[in-house]
């Protein structure tokens, strides 16, 4: 799972532009997050544990193929995020320049090549446990479609 997350965020930031620096705070302000003394933090009380990492764009890459980029945003922290000790936002440039936010979990995000209609990517979201949910685009949210572990379907 977590060589899948790298082998994706090591394509995309080798095939992905990277994004200016208003496209960076536009993204991470959808995404929830605030700037302080130059680093991006979400709602995480934690800010000062040796868990705690603070915001970062992990990928960058046009997912759905509209031709606008889409950037999943982590923090970390096991005081915030339990057993994962991760969470991510999944955010999309629109059409008007302004960013929206797609979706929020606690956990690691794994865009898969099954997709909505609309052409975004399902986003498998791991951690520890053996079943995992697999979010699909249903037109307005991210919704859990189905369960799967290790590629294969699953019960929760």
């Amino acid at each position: 799972m977590l060589s899948t997350l790298f082998a994706l965020t090591l394509m995309a930031a080798q095939a992905a532009p990277d994004l200016s620096e208003q496209d960076r705070s536009r993204a991470f302000a959808a995404a929830g997050f605030t700037q302080a003394d130059g680093q991006w933090h979400s709602d995480c009380s934690d800010t000062g544990s040796a868990s705690y990492v603070a915001g970062a764009i992990d990928l960058v890459d046009d997912l759905d193929g509209d031709g606008r980029p889409e950037a999943i945003i982590t923090e970390s922290s096991a005081q915030c995020y339990g057993a994962a000790g991760t969470a991510f936002a999944l955010v999309s440039k629109q059409a008007g320049g302004q960013w929206s936010l797609l979706l929020r979990a606690n956990g690691y995000a794994t865009p898969l090549s099954s997709a909505a209609a609309s052409g975004l990517p399902d986003i498998e979201v791991g951690g520890p446990g053996e079943c995992f949910p697999v979010y699909r685009w249903d037109g307005h949210d991210y919704v859990v479609d189905r369960h799967r572990y290790d590629g294969r379907p699953c019960q929760p």
